[in-house]
């Protein structure tokens, strides 16, 4: 098994984050301009102010551990293995962008003859699961001998992955009470990705229904936005900043905001929600803001996890050592 996440800067200065950035911002999956336009702007400005304004958001979130986003997927792989290893698998966890990389991961697995992949994204977008398969096929290029791969394509209304996000809501609530409203916010993406045919919008709708029913939530209750546009191409709506400016004016006392399109907390969940959409929301007239945190290692996400990728291995021959050459 290979659990695939996006990744993060090694660490938060900007050095790090430059050489990240510069990483992630050219990949045409994730910016989807000609080069000849991009890159003179991408390290003509871009890398030359963001870094450092980024910097002191990923300084507020770091941990001793390191980056938030690759501390838990770390835990996750770890745990599934655990959960998996009298089975005879084995799991490792990469990252498109940063360290440890596809290349790292399959290292890990390079004596193994079938590998599943599953990014760590339950929404599918090109720009998120099409960059790891691009990143995967630039990982194998070369390889003498490539092993059987499956892959699953996304998990946006797996009923695991569903009951995981409801128990991690209802544990939120019976610790603190539950808020006047819920926001389920997804990242964003540029609105001329769907129109091309991406599906990501349509499936966070259904995730966010399906959440909506397992929690018995009325309409007026809850109500879904996409977080962290950048640049000035339009993007999917209604925005989060412009949902809670709202709801902060109307003067709601108490909101909860969960993040379903993040299955491990990082820079996006802890600092521009937690941190950033608490003071956006105080500040135009709310009482508070409380972040609910992402599946992590939660039992019933791993448990969800497990049966993913137990479905997924059923179809292969048993009884076949990892380390067999046939």
């Amino acid at each position: 098994m290979l659990l695939v996440n996006l990744g993060s800067p090694a660490a938060p200065e900007p050095g790090a984050i430059r050489r990240y950035l510069k990483q992630f911002l050219s990949d045409r999956r994730v910016v989807d301009l000609p080069p000849l336009l991009w890159q003179p702007i991408l390290r003509g400005i871009v890398l030359n102010t963001r870094p450092r304004r980024s910097a002191r958001l990923y300084q507020r979130i770091w941990t001793a551990e390191g980056s938030p986003l690759v501390v838990n997927t770390r835990r996750q792989a770890q745990a599934l293995g655990e959960r998996l290893a009298g089975q005879g698998v084995r799991v490792a966890f990469a990252m498109t962008y940063g360290t440890p990389s596809l290349a790292d991961g399959l290292a890990q697995l390079a004596d193994c003859r079938r590998i599943v992949v599953i990014p760590l994204f339950p929404q599918h977008s090109a720009s998120t699961q099409g960059a790891v398969f691009d990143a995967l096929a630039a990982a194998l290029r070369g390889a003498m001998r490539l092993p059987m791969l499956r892959w699953v394509a996304d998990f946006h209304d797996d009923p695991g992955y569903i009951a995981a996000l409801a128990a991690r809501v209802r544990v939120h609530w019976a610790a603190q009470g539950r808020g006047e409203r819920l926001l389920m916010s997804f990242h964003g993406l540029p609105q001329r990705n769907v129109d091309r045919g991406d599906p990501y919008a349509a499936q966070c709708q259904r995730t966010a229904q399906l959440l909506a029913q397992a929690l018995d939530l009325q309409p007026a209750d809850w109500a879904l936005a996409f977080q962290s546009r950048f640049g000035r191409a339009r993007w999917l709506e209604p925005a989060t900043d412009a949902t809670l400016r709202a709801w902060g004016g109307q003067g709601l006392s108490r909101v909860d905001v969960i993040c379903p399109g993040f299955v491990a907390d990082c820079l996006e969940t802890l600092e521009e929600i937690a941190i950033g959409g608490r003071q956006l929301f105080e500040s135009a007239g709310g009482g508070e803001l409380r972040y609910i945190a992402a599946l992590n290692d939660t039992p019933d996400w791993l448990t969800a996890l497990a049966a993913m990728a137990q479905a997924e291995l059923a179809g292969w021959p048993a009884g076949v050592a990892i380390g067999d050459s046939t």
